[in-house]
């Protein structure tokens, strides 16, 4: 595509006309610049000579002077039957705004966009051009098109089902999510196909109130507008094969997010014995994997938010990526919950997130693709909205260590109430702008000694959990796909947490620590007690 670009009337400002022009040719664009303070006749004539697929003009003198200059080009344009070209303005917020009320200009840029987002646009024209969607709508074509910013994701779930869909639009208008999650209420989450065990009482608690095929339905032409983005839907804690059809038919479920153990009571938020949940979570799984839709195991997280210590939550998502791998995935989807639990230190955090990363890409090869995704951790948002606004910045800039294809971006507004599009969109525009720094270039992580012997440690500890798992029958890789083997580190206290005593078919016996910013398996007097240790007290030997 060719791209033909000016400064039009007496401005001579061209420094944000050139960089953009610069973007286009780096994304594949043959560019011809005419120059600044160029009359709209000359403008005319250039463009009947040159023949660009698209027009880029700057201006930034005033909104008044603007106008005219605009009404003109519009005469000329009309006089010589230009008006199927593409024409974008770059301006001052002030003069942007003048520009939009035109309706031959396709888009207005005022200087608040990131860099990513005029990277879309170009991209999405000249797919426009191939006669592609301008916005691709599976995971993996996403993720290559926005390469190598990541794509961005929020969940949203208002007390109704309107206001709902009022809010969606709105977050694809603004062209700033590429993912929206719905999260639905729990009666939906638990008894959709089983309309009559719902309390009616508890509609709205905790998400969106669906209650029909036909809802969903609506939830996604909502979303059928900006730019396109991709949706999915938290799954359903029962009738795990059963809900993740109805997400593929009715919203094109982006991926599913499935756990091995959870939604049972183990967690209390379904009423399934966990044995029974884990043989019914796999067919989940593997109906997804059967019909090309891609998985999220969330097992780690999880854990994690019940304090459990960091080899349980790297070795549980070695086990879900396993699981899933084995199950069939081709595309699979690690969530990396960071700030969980609440008091990790950066350094920390890192080094358990990296050996987090290593140990599930080690099962990474060509049928099984390990796309990563970082979120702030929930319990870690401060109930003071500027607090928050800060811990969202950091977490976003650190979790760039990852190399994140997703990020799931957590409104700050979350510990006090739902988010509505206004502070997701805020949200999305902190994190995208932490990101875009970071992106610029980070140290290594792995050249400081204690983040490094921290990571192997984690993950020496983590295998050791895995092996102690497979040990319960035959020490064979297929064993962690067992379910009697699964139900049995839970019941025995291999797989343990400290937040699930007393309510739980686990044994929340287990004790756990911030030591030096990571959770560590301790004694009663604080003391830590390495994974080896622990698993022989359990295990004996």
């Amino acid at each position: 595509m060719k791209i033909l670009g000016a400064s039009i009337g007496s401005c001579v400002h061209n420094v944000g006309l050139l960089n953009f022009l610069k973007i286009a040719k780096e994304n594949g664009y043959e560019v011809v610049y005419i120059g600044a303070a160029i009359p709209v006749e000359r403008l005319v004539e250039q463009i009947e000579l040159n023949d660009p697929d698209l027009i880029a003009m700057s201006y930034r003198l005033g909104a008044e002077s603007l106008k005219n200059l605009l009404n003109q080009f519009e005469d000329l344009i009309n006089k010589h039957k230009l008006t199927e070209k593409t024409y974008v303005f770059g301006g001052t917020v002030e003069t942007a705004q003048q520009a939009r009320q035109f309706s031959f200009i396709k888009r207005a840029f005022d200087g608040t966009e990131e860099l990513d987002e005029i990277v879309m646009f170009l991209r999405g024209k000249v797919r426009e051009e191939k006669h592609l969607q301008r916005f691709p709508q599976t995971l993996r074509e996403r993720i290559e098109f926005k390469a190598p910013f990541p794509l961005v994701r929020h969940h949203i779930g208002l007390q109704t089902l309107e206001e709902t869909i009022r809010e969606i639009e709105k977050l694809a208008e603004s062209e700033l999510l590429d993912i929206i999650s719905i999260a639905p209420d729990q009666n939906c989450q638990q008894y959709f196909f089983e309309p009559e065990k719902m309390d009616r009482s508890q509609d709205g608690a905790g998400g969106v109130p669906i209650r029909t095929r036909e809802d969903f339905v609506r939830l996604y032409q909502a979303t059928r507008r900006g730019n396109y983005p991709l949706v999915r839907c938290y799954a359903g804690t029962t009738h795990m094969v059963e809900f993740s059809k109805l997400l593929k038919e009715t919203i094109n479920n982006a991926w599913a997010a499935i756990p091995l153990m959870w939604y049972s009571d183990l967690d209390r938020r379904s009423n399934r014995p966990l044995l029974e949940a884990i043989k019914e979570n796999i067919e989940g799984i593997k109906w997804n994997a059967q019909n090309s839709v891609p998985v999220e195991v969330t097992d780690s997280h999880q854990w994690a938010l019940r304090v459990c210590h960091d080899a349980v939550e790297v070795a549980t998502a070695y086990l879900a990526a396993f699981a899933a791998k084995k199950l069939g995935v081709s595309d699979y989807v690690q969530q990396f919950m960071l700030e969980t639990p609440n008091g990790l230190s950066p350094k920390g955090d890192i080094a358990k997130m990296i050996a987090k990363k290593e140990i599930v890409e080690s099962l990474q090869d060509d049928s099984f693709r390990v796309y990563r995704m970082i979120r702030t951790g929930l319990m870690s948002v401060p109930a003071d909205p500027y607090a928050a606004m800060g811990q969202l910045s950091v977490s976003m800039f650190y979790g760039w260590y990852i190399e994140p294809h997703i990020i799931h971006v957590v409104a700050y507004c979350e510990s006090m109430r739902r988010a509505t599009s206004k502070e997701i969109i805020e949200s999305v525009k902190m994190s995208k702008r932490s990101i875009n720094i970071a992106i610029r270039g980070m140290p290594d992580p792995l050249k400081d000694k204690w983040v490094r012997d921290e990571k192997d440690r984690i993950k020496d500890e983590a295998m050791m959990i895995i092996k102690a798992i497979k040990d319960l029958k035959d020490g064979k890789d297929e064993d962690l796909l067992d379910p009697e083997v699964l139900y049995k580190s839970v019941q025995i206290g291999i797989l343990d947490a400290p937040a699930l005593k007393g309510f739980s078919v686990a044994k929340g016996q287990v004790k756990t620590q911030i030591i030096d910013g990571l959770c560590r398996c301790v004694d009663d007097y604080g003391n830590i007690i390495s994974e080896k240790n622990r698993l022989k007290h359990i295990l004996g030997g």
